[in-house]
């Protein structure tokens, strides 16, 4: 189980990583896990340019590596970059050497000064080095498009009922998040857009 909501007391625990952004202003920060990858990438660009949005693509080093093309798309289309390692790897079952070391080799191709760590786990001692680096970004809301039980349309009430001002939003272009990210990504644009809020990017 996951929360979608990431709740209070997680973020209180660790304020030194960002969650969340002010709640008084109507934008939105999506933030889209685990790409580039020609299957899905080029379609969440897509959507995002229909509504003028902007918005932030932890990448997995290996796969800039792999479709460099599909790098270059997304940042000729203005969206920010971030570090998600080179092999998408758990902080909290790798050692910190190893784990800083996979970070950097995914810097070489991203260079970037936004980290997110894969699955949100990370340890307190690789915190410790990777703040004097990277602004290291969470998230305020988990869409659950990566959780092979969960319908489309639940993935969309995911993030529908828990998104409000200031809110992180995780997607993922990747192939397994894939069928509910195509249906839930323009239902969700659509209705944000309706409301009012502006989408930028990290």
């Amino acid at each position: 189980m996951y929360p979608v909501k990431t709740p209070y007391f997680i973020k209180k625990l660790f304020p030194s990583l960002t969650w969340n952004y002010p709640r008084t202003e109507k934008v939105l920060y999506l933030t889209f896990d685990d790409g580039p990858i020609p299957e899905v990438t080029p379609f969440v660009v897509e959507q995002l340019k229909k509504y003028g949005a902007k918005a932030t693509f932890f990448c997995i080093g290996d796969n800039v590596r792999k479709h460099p093309e599909v790098f270059e798309l997304v940042k000729k289309n203005g969206h920010s970059i971030g570090n998600h390692t080179f092999n998408h790897l758990n902080g909290w079952h790798t050692q910190t050497n190893e784990y800083l070391k996979n970070i950097q080799k995914c810097q070489e191709l991203t260079k970037s000064y936004l980290f997110r760590p894969p699955y949100g786990k990370i340890r307190p001692t690789q915190i410790l080095d990777l703040k004097k680096h990277y602004k290291i970004v969470m998230w305020d809301v988990l869409s659950g498009d990566f959780d092979l039980k969960l319908t489309p349309e639940e993935c969309l009430e995911n993030v529908i009922k828990h998104t409000e001002n200031g809110s992180i939003i995780v997607f993922h272009d990747s192939l397994k998040a894939e069928p509910r990210l195509r249906h839930t990504l323009p239902l969700a644009l659509a209705h944000w857009a309706k409301l009012g809020y502006k989408f930028k990017a990290i």
